[in-house]
C-alpha cells in the first residue's frame, strides 16, 4: 500500500526523479532479501500471497512509468517482474501477464523494436483469447488485426546484414535478452534457425488462430503484400485499404489492460513496406513513373527507403539523375535472391547426375586396405617422426621448466632472506622506539616530580601566611594531588571573597536608596526655579530679535533706494555679455559642425580608398588564380598531349614491328618453299672433277649485310646452306629426262670467282614495312665497275632494334 501510494503521489506530480529513486529503493530491497536468505523474518517468495503481492507492486510500477513516459524505467520495470517469474517457477495470473504483454507492445514500438512488438501482441491475443471470457468478438477481431499489421510492419530485411562480429554477439545477447521477456524458448547455443525472424512470426499467426480472426481489410492487405505478386497495382490497390484501416481504431470495453487500440500507427511501415514491394518490376525505370507508383512519398522519401534497402541487402538498385532513371537488378551471383535458387538448381542436378551415373560400389575393406598400406606405413612413418620430435620438444619443455622453477625457488628465497631482514630491521627499530618512550616517560615523570615539589613549597608558604597548613598525607606527593589541593584552595577563597562582595552589595544598596530619598525634594525645588530663570531669557532674546529685524530692515531700504539708479545700466551690460556670448557660442558651433563635417568626408574618403584597395586586390587575386589555373591547365594539357603522342608513337612502332614481322614471316615461307623446290629439282651429285660451273654461269656474289633494321632470322648461315642446285643449259631438257640423266656442267666464267657456291640471296625489309631485295654485293667486281653502296633507312623514320 505504501509503494502504491507512492506511485500514485509521483504520478500525480510528475516527480519523475523521486520515482526513479523509488523504484531503486524496491529493487534494492529485493536484492537483498535474495542475497540474506539466512534472515528468520524473510518473506517466503514461493507463496502464492507473497508472489502476488510483489507483483503487483511490479506490475502497478511498469503502469506509472509507462504513463510518465520514462520508457528506460519501464524496462527496468519489466526486466524486475520477468526477473521475480523466473525465481519463483511459477505461473502468475493471466490478468497480471496481459497487463505485462500489453506496456511491452508499447515499450518496443517506442524503441522501434517492431519484431518483438509483434511477438508481445502476439502473446497478448493468445492470453486474450483463452481466458477473457467477456471478450467480445469485435474487440478480438481488433486485437488480432493489430498482431497482424505489427507483424506485417516489421522489415523485411535484416538490419544486422554486413556487421561485424562483436556487433552480431551484441544482437545476438539482446535477441535472447528480448526473447525471455516475451516467454519464447530459445536455446543460446543453436544457431539463427531458431531465431525470432518476420517469416517465423507470420506462419505462427495462422497455427495460433490470428488468421481467422482478422478483419478483412487486413487479411486482404496481407494477401495483397505477402502472397500475390502484383507490382505494378498494388499501390493503387493498397491505398484504400489503407486509408480505411487508419480509420480503425476503438477503446476495448472488455479487456482493461489495452485501453485503447489504434491501428493508424501501422500505416507508415505498410506504406514503406509497399515501396519495397514495387521495387521489384523492371530493370530499368524513369522516376516519374516510380513517383506515379508509390503515390504516398515523394521521390526524395523513396530515396532514402532504397538506401536502407540497399544497405542491408535487399534491393539492388542505382539512381541516375542525370537521366532521371532508376536501375534495379544488378545483384551479383553471391547475392540473397540468387543463392536459395543456385543452391535447388545445384541439388537437383545432383540427383539427376546420380540417376544416370549411378555411384559405383565400394571395393572390399580387404583390398582397400592392402591398396592403401604403403600410403599408411608412410603415414605411420610420419606420425613416429613427428611424435619423436614431440617427445624432443617436451623434453626441452621440461628442463625450461625446470631450470625456470629453480630460478623461482632461488628469487623466493632471496625474498623470503630479505623479508626477514625488513622484519629484523623493523623489530629493532620499534625496540629502539620502545626504549626512547621509556626514557622520556621517565623524564616526564622526573618533571612531574620536581614540579610537585616546587608546588608543596607554594602551598606551605601561602599556608603560613594564611595560619594554616595544606593537610597532606604521606611521604610521595604526587603532581595531582598538589593540584587538586590547590584547586580546592582557591575553590575555598572564591566562596569567601563571592561572600563578602554580596555584603558590600547589600550595604551599597541601601545607602544609596537612603541618598535618593534626601535628594529629590532638593532636584525638584532646583527644577522649578531653573523654569523661572529660562522664561525670563526666551523673553529678553526675543525681543532683541525683533530689534535686530527692524534695522535690517531699514537698511536694506535704503541699499535699494541707493542701487535702483545702476539699474539700466546693469540691463545694458547683461545685455552686452549675453550677446557676446551667444556670439561665441555661435562661431565655437559652426567650427565644430564644420569640424565634423571634414572628418566625416576624410572618413567616408578613406572608406572609399579602403574598399578600392579591397576590390583591387580581390581583383589581383583573382586574375593572379585564373592566370594560375590557365598555366596548370596548360601544363596538364601538355603533359597528356605529350602522353597522347607517346602512345601513338608507341602504336605506331609496334604496328611497324609486327608488319615487319609479318613480312620476314612471309619472305622466310617463300625462301623455304623455293628451297624446297630447289632441293627437289636438284639431281645426283656431279663427280668431283666436274666442280666447276659452266662458262655463261654467273658467278657468286657475297651477301651484304642489311642494316641494323634487316631480320636476322632471313641470314642463312654458309654451312647449313644447302648445295647449289647445277645450272641448267641454254637447251630445254624434259622432265623425265632430266630425273634420268643430268645435263653436263658447264663452265664459270674466268671472274676471279670460280670455284664457288651460289649464295642465296637475301632480302631485307624495309622500314615502312614493304619488302625490297637486299643489295647484292658482288665479290669480285669488274675492275672498271662501281660497287654499289647499300641503301640505309630513311632518314625520319625509327628503327626497331633487333
Amino acid at each position: 500500500m505504501t509503494a502504491h501510494r507512492a506511485f500514485q503521489f509521483c504520478k500525480q506530480y510528475k516527480r519523475t526523479t523521486e520515482f526513479r529513486r523509488l523504484c531503486e529503493i524496491i529493487r534494492n530491497h529485493l536484492a537483498n532479501l535474495n542475497k540474506y536468505r539466512d534472515q528468520r523474518d524473510r518473506p517466503d517468495l514461493a507463496v502464492p500471497e507473497t508472489l502476488q503481492l510483489f507483483l503487483d507492486t511490479r506490475v502497478e510500477q511498469l503502469k506509472i512509468a509507462t504513463d510518465l513516459e520514462l520508457w528506460q524505467e519501464a524496462f527496468r520495470s519489466v526486466e524486475d517482474a520477468h526477473g521475480l517469474m523466473c525465481m519463483v517457477k511459477k505461473t502468475p495470473k493471466p490478468s497480471l501477464m496481459v497487463i505485462y504483454y500489453a506496456k511491452l507492445t508499447e515499450i518496443f514500438w517506442v524503441s522501434d523494436s517492431h519484431l518483438y512488438h509483434a511477438y508481445a501482441w502476439l502473446k497478448l491475443f493468445v492470453l486474450q483469447k483463452s481466458h477473457n471470457k467477456n471478450l467480445s468478438q469485435k474487440d478480438l477481431q481488433l486485437i488480432a488485426s493489430s498482431v497482424l499489421l505489427a507483424a506485417l510492419s516489421v522489415a523485411p530485411y535484416d538490419s544486422k546484414h554486413g556487421a561485424s562480429h562483436m556487433e552480431l554477439e551484441n544482437e545476438r545477447e539482446r535477441n535472447l535478452r528480448m526473447a525471455s521477456l516475451i516467454n519464447f524458448s530459445l536455446e543460446p547455443k543453436r544457431e539463427s534457425k531458431e531465431m525470432l525472424t518476420r517469416s517465423s512470426l507470420l506462419a505462427e499467426l495462422a497455427s495460433k488462430g490470428v488468421m481467422s480472426c482478422v478483419s478483412q481489410e487486413a487479411k486482404d492487405l496481407y494477401h495483397l503484400l505477402e502472397q500475390e505478386f502484383l507490382p505494378l497495382d498494388l499501390s493503387p490497390r493498397v491505398q484504400p485499404l489503407l486509408a480505411k484501416i487508419s480509420k480503425i481504431g476503438s477503446k476495448l470495453a472488455s479487456a482493461s489492460s489495452v485501453p485503447e487500440v489504434q491501428l493508424s500507427q501501422y500505416v507508415p511501415a505498410l506504406e514503406k513496406l509497399t515501396a519495397l514491394r514495387v521495387s521489384k518490376v523492371y530493370q530499368t525505370m524513369k522516376i516519374e513513373m516510380i513517383s506515379k507508383m508509390i503515390p504516398f512519398f515523394d521521390f526524395l522519401a523513396i530515396e532514402k527507403i532504397a538506401v536502407d534497402a540497399v544497405k542491408y541487402d535487399f534491393v539492388s538498385m542505382k539512381v541516375d539523375h542525370l537521366n532521371g532513371a532508376v536501375h534495379f537488378n544488378n545483384l551479383d551471383l553471391e547475392s540473397d535472391g540468387l543463392r536459395e535458387h543456385l543452391a535447388i538448381l545445384a541439388e537437383s542436378l545432383n540427383k539427376a547426375r546420380n540417376m544416370i551415373y549411378p555411384p559405383v560400389k565400394k571395393q572390399s575393406k580387404l583390398g582397400e586396405n592392402f591398396v592403401n598400406l604403403a600410403e599408411v606405413v608412410d603415414k605411420e612413418h610420419k606420425r613416429l617422426l613427428a611424435r619423436k620430435s614431440i617427445i624432443e620438444k617436451r623434453k626441452e619443455e621440461h628442463e625450461r621448466q625446470m631450470l625456470e622453477l629453480e630460478r623461482e625457488e632461488e628469487s623466493k628465497r632471496m625474498k623470503l632472506q630479505k623479508l626477514s631482514e625488513e622484519a629484523e630491521q623493523k623489530r629493532l627499530a620499534t625496540e629502539y622506539s620502545r626504549r626512547e618512550e621509556q626514557r622520556i616517560r621517565r623524564e616526564i615523570e622526573e618533571r612531574e616530580n620536581q614540579e610537585a615539589q616546587a608546588l608543596l613549597l607554594e602551598a606551605e608558604k601561602r599556608g603560613k601566611k594564611k595560619g594554616k597548613r595544606p593537610a597532606i598525607e604521606g611521604e610521595k606527593v604526587t603532581k595531582q594531588a598538589l593540584m587538586e589541593l590547590a584547586l580546592s584552595e582557591q575553590l575555598k577563597e572564591r566562596q569567601e571573597m563571592e561572600k563578602k562582595l554580596q555584603k558590600l552589595a547589600r550595604t551599597m544598596d541601601y545607602m544609596e536608596r537612603a541618598k535618593r530619598e534626601e535628594e529629590a525634594p532638593l532636584i525638584e525645588a532646583a527644577y522649578q526655579q531653573r523654569l523661572v530663570e529660562e522664561q525670563i531669557l526666551h523673553e529678553q532674546e526675543q525681543l532683541q530679535a525683533n530689534e535686530l529685524s527692524k534695522q535690517h530692515h531699514v537698511g536694506d531700504l535704503q541699499e535699494k533706494n541707493r542701487l535702483s539708479r545702476m539699474f539700466e545700466n546693469k540691463v545694458v551690460f547683461q545685455e552686452k555679455i549675453v550677446s557676446h556670448r551667444e556670439a561665441e557660442y555661435s562661431r565655437l558651433k559652426k567650427e565644430r559642425d564644420e569640424r565634423i563635417r571634414q572628418l566625416v568626408a576624410e572618413r567616408r574618403r578613406e572608406r572609399e580608398t579602403k574598399r578600392k584597395l579591397i576590390f583591387f586586390l580581390k581583383s589581383e587575386e583573382e586574375r593572379l588564380t585564373r592566370l594560375r589555373e590557365e598555366e596548370e591547365a596548360r601544363k596538364q594539357e601538355e603533359i597528356e598531349r605529350r602522353k597522347r603522342e607517346e602512345v601513338e608513337r608507341k602504336a605506331k612502332l609496334d604496328e611497324i614491328a609486327e608488319r615487319q614481322r609479318q613480312r620476314e614471316k612471309e619472305l622466310e615461307e617463300k625462301e623455304r618453299l623455293r628451297r624446297e623446290a630447289l632441293l627437289r629439282a636438284v639431281p645426283e651429285p656431279p663427280p668431283r672433277g666436274f666442280d666447276l660451273p659452266a662458262a655463261g654461269a654467273r658467278p657468286a656474289e657475297p651477301v651484304v649485310a642489311a642494316p641494323a633494321v634487316a631480320a636476322p632470322a632471313a641470314a642463312v648461315p654458309p654451312a647449313a646452306a644447302p648445295p647449289a642446285a647445277a645450272p641448267a643449259s641454254d637447251k630445254y631438257v624434259p622432265r623425265f629426262r632430266r630425273e634420268t640423266a643430268p645435263p653436263p656442267p658447264r663452265r664459270r666464267r674466268a671472274t676471279g670467282g670460280a670455284g664457288r657456291m651460289t649464295a642465296l640471296p637475301k632480302l631485307a625489309v624495309g622500314i615502312d614495312g614493304g619488302a625490297t631485295t637486299a643489295s647484292r654485293s658482288r665479290a669480285a667486281a669488274p675492275p672498271g665497275r662501281r660497287r654499289p653502296r647499300p641503301r640505309g633507312p630513311h632518314p625520319g623514320a625509327q628503327l626497331t632494334p633487333p
